[in-house]
């Protein structure tokens, strides 16, 4: 069977330079697939050039809607949806954003097969494909250019003005880390994007023991797993799959790092109804260390008490003072300086599209042609081309009525 794949222009404001797929790696997926044809729609936005997609054979037009499976980055505006089309692209509708209700909507009354990349899992539930590696070099390389700043020992330069990996990685060669203690929250893709940075400044990584309990003579960084910073209530072992299902019976145990940390990178996944990390009241406490936050999971008035609004690509810091609960400027000596942008993959547009093309060739292309045999798509689909959420989704249905 032959499908069509078309790479759509992102239309989303503020403009997104991603895409899925690098000239390259589309021209990979040609070759492993020539069962499959690969359209490009023309845009003046993307981080590759129309002419580098012709360059190599593509057909690049302004118009893809004969199409089989449309592919982006960003949601598609309402009014660009194609009907009776297969999509793929961030929907941020899973967990129920308002903002979205109506996107939902519409893919439904238009009978649009939804994939979204955020729900492309394996069957244990983990994600297979996304640009958390990117938001976490990024990150954490942000965390480190507000502490140059702050502290007035080095200028590091925006992500954004930088070509690709390679030239943010020599940026930091430049620069001398003071003996800070930094931890680092989380075990997955963005966790291990911001340990990247961390090991190439040569950061020494310590245990938990050592970190809670030492002081040291140059910088030190521990990575905190799910199970080290929330503890059973009932003082049982924890188990960190029974919290996953269920976190009900924990409660946070990060305060011990907190009155041991600079310099917190919050690189963890949070499931609803896990405990917080910090509390604004915990913020207050006389022994809170913490006074620099790059929290690249950026959750809202959550589980990083300091973290009251996303910041922007133009304006990444802001201050947080733990005891008025109010925002100050990021440099303010009484408050904890805050990064929080919630799209940093958005600076490193060239190599965060490269990976993420070359894990969606491995997943998910090939799902197409061997009749899905690892359950992807069937797990991914949201919605179905005869206007229903599918059964994994049907939790949606309220939202989608407007009842919540």
């Amino acid at each position: 069977m032959s499908l069509t794949f078309a790479i759509i222009k992102e239309r989303k404001n503020p403009p997104d330079r991603r895409v899925v797929f690098s000239p390259e790696t589309l021209a990979e997926a040609r070759g492993k697939f020539p069962e499959a044809e690969f359209i490009v729609e023309s845009s003046d936005i993307r981080v590759f050039p129309d002419e580098a997609y012709k360059k190599l054979g593509f057909k690049v037009t302004d118009d893809v809607s004969d199409a089989d499976v449309m592919i982006g980055v960003k949601e598609v505006p309402v009014e660009h949806l194609i009907p009776n089309k297969k999509y793929f692209y961030f929907s941020h509708t899973i967990k129920k954003q308002p903002y979205n209700r109506k996107l939902l909507k519409a893919m439904l009354a238009q009978n649009i097969e939804m994939y979204d990349h955020e729900t492309i899992v394996k069957q244990s539930g983990s994600r297979l494909i996304g640009f958390g590696r990117y938001a976490g070099l990024v990150g954490a390389y942000n965390g480190f250019r507000a502490l140059g700043l702050r502290d007035g020992l080095f200028n590091l330069p925006k992500v954004e003005t930088l070509a690709d990996l390679n030239e943010v990685k020599a940026e930091l060669d430049k620069i001398t880390i003071p003996n800070i203690k930094i931890v680092l929250t989380g075990t997955g893709k963005v966790a291990y994007g911001a340990k990247e940075i961390l090991d190439h400044l040569q950061i020494k990584q310590v245990s938990d023991a050592l970190y809670l309990t030492s002081e040291f003579t140059e910088p030190v960084y521990v990575m905190a797993d799910v199970m080290e910073y929330n503890k059973r209530i009932d003082g049982k072992v924890g188990d960190k799959r029974q919290f996953y299902k269920d976190p009900t019976g924990y409660e946070s145990n990060f305060m011990p790092y907190a009155k041991e940390t600079d310099y917190f990178i919050a690189g963890h996944f949070y499931g609803n109804n896990a405990p917080y990390l910090f509390t604004r009241e915990e913020a207050k406490h006389p022994d809170f260390r913490i006074n620099l936050v790059a929290d690249v999971s950026c959750d809202i008035d959550g589980p990083v008490a300091s973290t009251i609004r996303p910041s922007t690509i133009a304006d990444p810091f802001y201050g947080y003072n733990p005891q008025t609960e109010k925002e100050v400027a990021f440099n303010d000596k009484e408050g904890i300086t805050v990064m929080a942008v919630d799209n940093l993959p958005c600076e490193l547009p060239k190599d965060a599209s490269e990976g993420f093309g070359e894990t969606f060739v491995e997943h998910v292309i090939p799902a197409f042609f061997n009749n899905d045999e690892r359950g992807i798509l069937k797990r991914a689909k949201i919605t179905t081309n005869n206007g229903q959420l599918t059964e994994r989704f049907s939790y949606l249905q309220d939202y989608v009525d407007g009842k919540e």
